[in-house]
């Protein structure tokens, strides 16, 4: 049996625990979840040169999942513009069941193959592109269909699974299992196998970013203006590479139309390091 569809000993008495104690396991099972990601990194790290080598030549990181999976890969992927300045689809997250599923459940999708070829197609995959197919069982059948395809046009694979062994640990180029175990509640990957998974892939997306030097320093330098919380970001990242007040700094991203690196070259007090 799939280690995500054992039962936890430590929950078998979850429906008679006091709402005080339900707390305790599920953050102690939530703390084993982060435990999980620290063997890892070794894969993480091999994933993230692909993704970045991807996206360094033209190409793509492209997110695969379904349910849990494609959710977490959706909303990885959907940050990536905003927080990078990066074109949209840079990042891409492909879901089983397309949009919708996004907002109810999407099982049958999930269990074709061709609907995972299908979909990927659809996205325009080239062999530039680095494809991640994400299953915590490590089976879904459209994730596999998906990197089967992507395999043959000589895209770079990884997978993230929480099951060593899964067809998925399998056929992926670059295979990451975070060994969560059993959940608190019996098979739901929503909770441990998915905390991990959104740890794992804000690693990729953020690592592979920083690379291609959309961050400088650790200041998001790229961030477009697209509110007022956001703008008041960028006026705090002006102040604190330029040295200036918020007034001057302002002014500047004015001048600049609201873009920090041309603001920072107005200014003319760069570091010899440049943006």
């Amino acid at each position: 049996m799939l280690k995500t569809e054992m039962r936890n000993p430590n929950t078998t008495h979850l429906d008679r625990m006091s709402t005080a104690d339900m707390l305790k396991v599920i953050q102690a099972e939530n703390h084993n979840a982060v435990k999980a990601v620290d063997g890892c990194l070794d894969a993480i790290e091999r994933a993230v040169d692909a993704a970045t080598e991807a996206l360094r030549n033209g190409g793509r990181l492209i997110y695969v999942g379904a349910g849990t999976s494609g959710r977490l890969g959706v909303l990885d992927a959907s940050e990536a513009c905003p927080t990078f300045g990066v074109p949209e689809g840079t990042v891409l997250g492909v879901m089983a069941g397309g949009v919708e599923a996004l907002y109810r459940a999407g099982e049958p999708e999930e269990d074709s193959a061709e609907f995972g070829e299908r979909d990927v197609k659809a996205a325009g995959l080239s062999p530039a592109d680095c494809v991640v197919g994400v299953s915590a069982s490590g089976g879904a059948e459209y994730v596999l269909g998906a990197l089967r395809y992507a395999k043959t046009l000589g895209c770079a694979t990884v997978g993230l699974t929480c099951n060593a062994g899964s067809p998925l640990d399998v056929l992926a180029g670059i295979s990451i299992v975070t060994d969560t175990g059993a959940e608190v509640v019996t098979g739901s990957t929503r909770m441990k196998a998915g905390t991990a998974h959104k740890l794992v892939l804000n690693m990729l997306s953020t690592c592979s970013m920083v690379r291609l030097g959309n961050v400088y320093e650790n200041l998001m330098v790229n961030l477009r203006p697209s509110n007022d919380k956001l703008r008041e970001r960028m006026v705090r990242i002006v102040e604190e590479i330029c040295k200036a007040g918020p007034d001057d700094a302002r002014q500047l991203l004015e001048r600049s139309g609201w873009s920090i690196r041309r603001a920072v070259t107005a200014a003319d007090r760069v570091s010899s390091d440049p943006l």
